[in-house]
């Protein structure tokens, strides 16, 4: 009988063990899944001014991009036009409002390309760098803004903001002032598309975005070229002169100076072969 108890004993132990092996692996996976996501998101990145006007930027999710979400409410509510549920300015204007807040708290604050400054507006972490120390803006250096929700890190949001701008500062060649970006705004708004999308950060490295940046806008450039030189075949110019002959080389981004190299090089190719 003593043989008998003894295996039911044991069948009894260890099904007490594997159930309380699946309460652990419950517990395990409902941890996991409160966990915030590895990947950062973020809000909406700016390129501003020194007076706070929107150069480029992009809002993503449900930050200011329709009028029913909550950050609508709460911009309307901090510019004293809250009437109701329902928010009768529009988002363009709602943007703006969030933008003059922004400005307020950044204004006179010049941020280094590798030490980025930390405010909170509206209940979202704004980090930026750039700017001027000045207190009237007068269009001095523009400043990159990602704003990102409160909890995200603040560390980790300097480490995308440093990454973007310093691409920018590679692509505008180290002249980052308000005439030079809105000069080079194509160049801009694919540096954002190639960091971010839909508000997923797709690459921090400013190297490897500028780089990007250069061949996406090359492979435009190349279509215009073609089209240009059809153009020119059909009314007797020579082909391939450069298209930015009239800038002079210091005045050029990298971007534009990579075409303009390019083109000449094509031009020269060209004349051989017709030789």
């Amino acid at each position: 009988s003593d043989l008998k108890v003894r295996p039911r004993e044991t069948e009894r132990k260890q099904r007490q063990r594997q159930q309380r092996e699946k309460k652990s692996n419950v517990k395990t996976m409902t941890s996991l899944s409160i966990l915030p996501p590895l990947t950062p998101k973020i809000d909406a990145i700016l390129v501003l001014d020194g007076d706070g006007n929107r150069l480029a930027g992009k809002y993503y999710g449900d930050f200011l991009t329709n009028t029913q979400s909550a950050s609508a409410r709460a911009a309307a509510v901090a510019e004293g036009n809250d009437s109701g549920p329902a928010v009768s300015k529009s988002i363009e204007n709602l943007r703006s409002a969030f933008e003059r807040q922004l400005q307020s708290k950044i204004q006179g604050i010049a941020a280094r390309p590798d030490a980025a400054e930390v405010v909170s507006v509206m209940g979202k972490t704004a980090v930026f760098c750039g700017g001027n120390a000045g207190q009237g803006g007068g269009g001095g250096d523009v400043r990159i803004v990602h704003i990102g929700p409160a909890n995200e890190s603040e560390l980790v949001l300097a480490h995308l903001v440093e990454g973007v701008y310093d691409a920018l500062t590679h692509l505008m060649g180290g002249a980052t002032d308000r005439t030079m970006v809105l000069d080079n705004l194509e160049l801009v708004f694919l540096l954002i598309d190639e960091h971010c999308d839909g508000g997923i950060i797709l690459e921090t490295d400013g190297a490897k975005l500028a780089s990007a940046v250069l061949l996406r806008d090359d492979d435009g450039a190349a279509l215009m070229e073609a089209q240009q030189q059809g153009a020119g075949m059909n009314q007797g110019k020579p082909m391939g002169m450069p298209a930015m002959a009239g800038i002079s080389a210091g005045d050029m981004t990298i971007g534009q100076a990579f075409r303009q190299a390019k083109e000449q090089l094509i031009s020269n190719l060209a004349n051989r072969d017709g030789m």
